[in-house]
């Protein structure tokens, strides 16, 4: 690809591709609206708001681009955008990794080959030029937020803050030189959940060892629910693949986003004796009164949330995460024994959706499964040497 003029990221391949590197105006209300056009005929997308997508991607305002620099660009052919892309350094991760780590992100996509290729040549030439020797995605904007590409369960509504894509994707990525690097999984436990016998049997042993309890979340103590919750994050995924730690702005961000439709009985730690020793965070699933928002909220957007909430009727577990030291106690199946109480307690809920893990993380996921968890969606994440 050739650029030309002011932009260095501006120009127009032989496909007739036009590439535009957009930051504000126009062009990111373009970037951000793009995907209502991709999607129009693809009934399970969930919309997400326009305003928390401009939001994520507001550098002066989302605390990962404290750390974190992007470039966004828009690929057109005439008058028509055909795709979009965000290329992305995540400092923190390539200081904790030490590697020079490209990332991509926020790519929609109409089913357009050379459109495809001239964005991810785009980005791979821009974070080339910024030192990195490698380049991986989809991150939006890191794994510690919305990550991976959807290659199986295309069939279901995508639950909260997890992708959905068309599954033409793939394989535009792949055609441009990206291969396979980790795939995550998601396992779905839906009708009357009960655990098996043998296991529940085990996690009543647990909880009556000296020393170990659950305790609820403490809404009146929230700030420091939340750091706790962080502290027990960062040791328990510090030795995962594609870990990040999470700063205590961008925990904050997530504290004052979650909490507006939380439901505190749902969240609760593990003690052992008087050491937090684990964590699991489950939500409801917003995301039928998301696709009935189209984007927007509004005036019009609270009637439809007093009118659609019985709606929400699943749950999303978000985060479980147990210290490194704690990992040999059993607290996995404890941490399960409460979920099955928490969705007998809350008949509302009719299933509950446990992801992501990495694919190759067997013994949560073997214990998932015999848990009663199908695994039922699979995302990748795909790499590029550069």
């Amino acid at each position: 690809m050739s650029f030309f003029g002011d932009n260095p990221f501006k120009g127009t391949n032989m496909a007739g591709i036009e590439i535009i590197a957009v930051e504000e105006g126009a062009g990111l209300t373009d970037f951000i609206d793009l995907p209502w056009r991709i999607y129009a005929d693809y009934p399970k997308w969930v919309p997400p708001l326009k305003k928390e997508v401009r939001r994520v991607l507001d550098t002066h305002i989302h605390p990962f681009w404290e750390f974190s620099e992007r470039i966004l660009f828009l690929a057109r052919r005439g008058s028509e955008t055909r795709g979009r892309i965000a290329g992305i350094i995540d400092h923190h991760y390539n200081e904790f990794h030490n590697e020079k780590m490209g990332t991509w992100g926020f790519f929609e996509c109409a089913d357009d080959p050379e459109a495809a290729s001239a964005l991810f040549t785009s980005a791979e030439t821009w974070a080339r030029q910024k030192g990195m020797t490698s380049m991986r995605g989809p991150l939006n904007p890191s794994a510690n937020y919305e990550a991976g590409l959807l290659i199986e369960g295309f069939d279901y509504l995508p639950a909260l803050m997890m992708a959905y894509n068309p599954p033409y994707y793939p394989g535009l990525v792949e055609a441009c030189g990206f291969t396979k690097e980790k795939d995550l999984l998601a396992f779905l436990i839906d009708g009357e959940y009960r655990l098996p016998e043998w296991m529940d049997r085990l996690a009543e042993k647990i909880e009556r060892k000296k020393g170990i309890h659950v305790r609820l979340f403490r809404t009146k103590e929230e700030d420091a629910e939340f750091a706790l919750i962080r502290e027990i994050y960062n040791d328990a995924w510090s030795g995962n693949w594609g870990f990040v730690p999470l700063t205590g702005r961008e925990m904050s961000d997530i504290q004052k986003n979650v909490m507006e439709f939380a439901d505190p009985d749902m969240a609760f730690f593990i003690y052992y004796e008087d050491e937090p020793a684990a964590f699991c965070l489950i939500f409801p699933d917003m995301n039928p009164l998301l696709k009935r928002l189209n984007g927007k909220i509004g005036l019009l957007g609270v009637l439809k949330f007093l009118m659609y909430q019985r709606e929400i009727n699943g749950l999303r577990l978000l985060m479980l995460g147990i210290k490194e030291k704690f990992r040999q106690l059993g607290l996995p199946m404890l941490a399960f024994h409460h979920i099955c109480k928490v969705m007998k307690n809350k008949k509302k809920y009719d299933h509950l959706e446990m992801g992501w893990t990495l694919e190759d993380n067997e013994s949560i996921n073997s214990l998932i499964e015999e848990a009663g968890g199908k695994k039922y969606k699979k995302y990748r994440i795909f790499r590029k040497p550069l």
